[in-house]
């Protein structure tokens, strides 16, 4: 098993929910069909992690370069009900993330349409004729000197949603490569007084900097009230932590 690849959030009878690590698909992926993947992972470990399920169900994605909680049903009663959930969009999921630059509202509400492969790039575009329905709320939780903490709230589940939306706003993510500059955050560049070697320094953060914080719902046997938080990642956190003491 990759190391450090995911670790269980919760487990019952129905549900699982994990904190995936950056840069693991979570399904097939018919560009890089030789690429690790996280639900082969989970399958493996299954006889030590849950006795009693014979296969692991997905009800909802996240992209490779992202980190963060993700949900998964043990049985196909509870994959019916989380996939019916998910639908009516009666499942509540938060993202934290950073973009480039300083938001002038606290919250605001991106609702542009968009089309999935909508370029040569394979890119999600905005498209108002023929894209779909995407709405995603956002939050800024803490503003820093060239960069701001944000939440994001997608309604909606358009592939890469959140990333287009704050992109095509003039607020790409960091170290978004496909929506933005892809550049990494250097510590010599942001802090003042900086006396590391430029030739051995290490970035803060080089994938992007997007994070599954929460989901939250119903259990989909008890009825009962659900909310799993993931930890933030190493480099997303020691960014925020960096980005703080500045």
């Amino acid at each position: 098993m990759k190391k450090n690849a995911f670790t269980v959030i919760h487990i019952d009878e129905d549900i699982l929910a994990v904190n995936k690590a950056a840069g693991l698909l979570v399904a097939a992926d018919r560009w890089d069909t030789e690429a690790a993947r996280l639900d082969l992972l989970i399958e493996q470990a299954l006889p030590q992690l849950a006795p009693h399920c014979e296969k692991l169900y997905a009800v909802h994605r996240i992209d490779k370069d992202t980190s963060g909680v993700l949900l998964y049903a043990l049985n196909a009663d509870a994959h019916r009900a989380l996939n019916t959930a998910f639908q009516e969009r009666q499942i509540k999921k938060t993202y934290r993330l950073l973009i480039h630059g300083a938001v002038s509202e606290q919250h605001f509400t991106v609702d542009l349409p968009l089309r999935a492969d909508g370029d040569a790039l394979h890119r999600t575009v905005v498209d108002k004729r023929r894209g779909k329905e995407a709405v995603t709320h956002f939050t800024v939780l803490e503003t820093f000197r060239r960069f701001s903490l944000l939440e994001a709230q997608p309604v909606t589940g358009r592939t890469h949603q959140i990333r287009v939306h704050l992109a095509a706003s003039g607020y790409p993510i960091v170290c978004d490569s496909l929506y933005g500059s892809g550049k990494p955050v250097l510590l010599s560049e942001i802090k003042q007084r900086w006396h590391g070697d430029i030739y051995t320094e290490q970035p803060l953060i080089q994938r992007l900097a997007l994070h599954a914080y929460q989901v939250e719902g119903t259990h989909p046997r008890f009825g009962t009230p659900f909310s799993f938080t993931a930890p933030y990642a190493k480099d997303f956190k020691s960014t925020v932590h960096q980005l703080q003491k500045l």
